[in-house]
């Protein structure tokens, strides 16, 4: 139905997560119909990107240096270190003001099915970072899935031989929510987590 060129934008914007054809569409028509301007500045945002973000050479988020802004600070408190998986959950962890220590990104988490192993983790060059730097505590904070919940394990698993105190993020009840609209798994790690007051 639509030129070739059409088509290969469409399905070029289909990769993205949530996006399904309706919507590749429809930003696609947007963009050409509407947006020409804005179509350029992304495509041209877009090949800088693609060609200058790379992993930091320490935590392995995404930045264009060598070693990321946060990896930089030295105001940041070294003996702690907290494991994610994605850059994503670093951003939101650190939006949340609560934690000033250092980082160690995963891109991803255990999944054997899909071919994801520790060597895709990079568990190798985290294992190097705890032997080569002085962190006292390992923070876990791999999303609440079975995989996530494997990875924690796994990577506990390695680190606890080292001496190192191993912690996992509480996962539980969020602020604001109703027990009553919770779900089940939610309460019950909320349970299990809890503490004393």
């Amino acid at each position: 139905m639509y030129s070739p060129l059409i088509e290969q934008l469409i399905s070029a914007l289909r990769i993205l997560p949530g996006v399904g054809p309706k919507s590749a569409q429809r930003m696609a028509l947007q963009l050409l119909e509407r947006d020409r301007q804005g179509a350029l500045a992304l495509a041209g945002a877009l090949e800088q990107a693609a060609e200058h973000v790379r992993q930091c050479t320490r935590c392995r988020l995404l930045t264009e240096k060598p070693l990321c802004d946060l990896c930089e600070k030295t105001d940041r408190d070294d003996s702690k270190l907290c494991i994610a998986e994605t850059p994503a959950d670093v951003f939101a962890l650190e939006q949340s003001g609560n934690y000033n220590g250092r980082y160690f990104v995963l891109l991803g988490k255990l999944s054997p099915i899909d071919g994801i192993g520790p060597s895709e983790l990079g568990i190798d060059l985290l294992m190097q970072r705890l032997a080569d730097e002085p962190i006292e505590e390992v923070i876990i904070a791999t999303n609440l899935t079975m995989e996530g919940e494997a990875t924690a394990f796994y990577i506990a698993e390695r680190v606890k031989p080292l001496g190192i105190q191993v912690t996992r993020i509480a996962h539980g009840v969020p602020s604001g929510g109703e027990l009553e609209y919770t779900d089940g798994g939610t309460i019950a790690h909320a349970l299990l987590s809890r503490r004393e007051i």
